[in-house]
């Protein structure tokens, strides 16, 4: 009932008509560069036969300085001198229909012919060869660096939050199959690369194995454990942080390799299970987990002089829980446990203290 209930929503946003203005559809070419390269030559050639009949066809409005006589081959000849703009004057065009098919008839092809010569070249050379250089460029400088797989609502959510909290926006590389959305990361500041997230070339592409965290939020379940376990393969450990809308899944996200799993549908379940009977909880929670909020939670290394002090007695900020070999010390037990050392500590304190690594 549940996934029907879903399925219909979603068949009833897509059926709402787009309020979004300029270039609404975009769609990536499943040809490969030889077939793109075998449809346009093909192109090319059609063309030029085109403009071979239509001289043919008008052949006694040109004439040959040579011999006078107009042949095939003369055809042939006049026709790729006349499409590549090379013209030696030996064919020339006398008759009124003559010019002004090669002026609106065959000129016209000419330039299409050319802007696909450019183009290609562009494409399959000059623009592979400027984003490789761009690429490695990049890819020298990434070290430390977050991975997002995956752009929609709660990636670029995700992505401020990260920015706000002091990474570097360019050392954020977002990763999703749609260009609208990379053109939006890369004009958020972000690195935008193009491709699929369960592909090991492009995780390859973005150093997964030298990035700090990776984050999983492809908005499908099956896609993200997938990606989940590509990561793993490539890196046994980068950290790996998951988005999973369905709870039967999350222990599936645990045993793919994720390090951390989200479960956002869970949690907004459980804030709105609070709004209920309260009126501040909810608000103060969503306040403490952004990052302008009005308090931070910091997690960080206990500092020697915390050392043998119980929780309570911590002045940096309120101690919630301590994460000491394997165990979380709960906040029931502020006044009882004593902090040893390489213990986290989990503290609520005002925004702007610098927390350190864990």
């Amino acid at each position: 009932m549940r996934e029907t209930a879903e399925r219909r929503l979603q068949d009833r946003r897509r059926s709402k008509p787009s309020l979004r203005k300029g270039r609404l559809l975009h769609v990536r070419s499943g040809l490969s560069a030889e077939k793109t390269l075998l449809l346009r030559i093909g192109l090319v050639a059609a063309l030029i036969a085109l403009v071979i009949a239509v001289f043919w066809f008008d052949r006694d409005g040109l004439k040959d300085q040579i011999d006078g006589h107009i042949s095939f081959p003369d055809i042939l000849y006049f026709a790729m001198i006349t499409v590549t703009t090379v013209g030696y004057g030996d064919i020339v065009p006398v008759s009124h229909t003559a010019r002004l098919i090669d002026a609106f008839a065959v000129t016209p092809i000419r330039i299409f012919i050319w802007f696909i010569f450019l183009g290609t070249a562009y494409e399959l050379v000059v623009q592979r060869i400027v984003e490789e250089f761009r690429l490695s460029r990049i890819q020298k400088q990434l070290q430390g660096h977050i991975v997002l797989c995956g752009f929609g609502h709660s990636g670029f959510i995700a992505a401020q939050e990260i920015v706000s909290k002091g990474h570097p926006a360019d050392r954020i590389v977002v990763i999703d199959e749609s260009e609208e959305r990379i053109q939006i990361a890369a004009e958020s500041g972000f690195v935008g690369l193009l491709g699929d997230g369960t592909s090991e070339e492009t995780l390859t592409q973005a150093c997964v194995g030298k990035a700090k965290a990776v984050i999983v939020s492809t908005g499908r379940d099956d896609t993200t454990i997938l990606v989940i376990l590509t990561v793993r393969h490539l890196s046994a450990a980068t950290k790996i942080v998951a988005n999973i809308k369905q709870e039967e899944n999350i222990k599936l996200a645990n045993l793919s390799g994720a390090d951390l799993v989200v479960s956002p549908p869970k949690i907004g379940g459980y804030l709105m299970a609070d709004a209920v009977e309260t009126s501040h909880a909810t608000p103060f929670l969503c306040d403490l987990m952004s990052a302008g909020g009005r308090m931070v939670l910091n997690e960080r290394r206990a500092d020697p002089d915390e050392v043998g002090l119980t929780m309570a007695e911590v002045s940096a900020g309120m101690v919630v829980q301590v994460h000491s070999h394997g165990r979380d010390i709960p906040f029931t037990e502020r006044n009882r446990y004593i902090i040893q050392p390489q213990d986290t500590l989990l503290i609520i304190s005002p925004p702007g203290e610098v927390s350190q690594s864990r």
